[in-house]
């Protein structure tokens, strides 16, 4: 049962690791820090790691995906992260084929369901 659950837990891995990128995409068509984005996404079901989480948005940020800026309006200076118009096409794209391999699934679902009637 632990080799079972070792499986699930890494394909589970992988199906985070695919849709953090598009969360990160959408929730930042409003200006957030690390921390803060970190918070939310924990609160929306996608629990991510600051280790996790950091380098995708240097990564996003370098594609062009995310623009960046540092304020020093707080104690502390933080760095906000927002979606960039790439980011926005790229999030809207990613949408659309999220929507379609969900069809897809429903669909399978039907078609196995329609198989297994007597």
């Amino acid at each position: 049962m632990a080799l079972l659950d070792d499986i699930l837990a890494a394909q589970i891995q992988e199906i985070r690791r695919g849709t953090i990128v598009l969360a990160c995409l959408r929730l930042l068509e409003e200006p957030q820090y690390g921390y803060s984005l970190l918070s939310i996404l924990e609160k929306s079901g996608f629990p991510v790691e600051g280790n996790t989480l950091y380098p995708l948005l240097r990564r996003l940020e370098k594609q062009g995906l995310l623009t960046s800026e540092w304020t020093t309006a707080e104690a502390r200076p933080r760095k906000y992260y927002r979606v960039s118009e790439a980011g926005r096409e790229v999030a809207a794209r990613l949408l659309e084929e999220w929507e379609r391999l969900r069809t897809g699934l429903d669909l399978l679902s039907t078609v196995q369901a329609e198989e297994d009637e007597p």
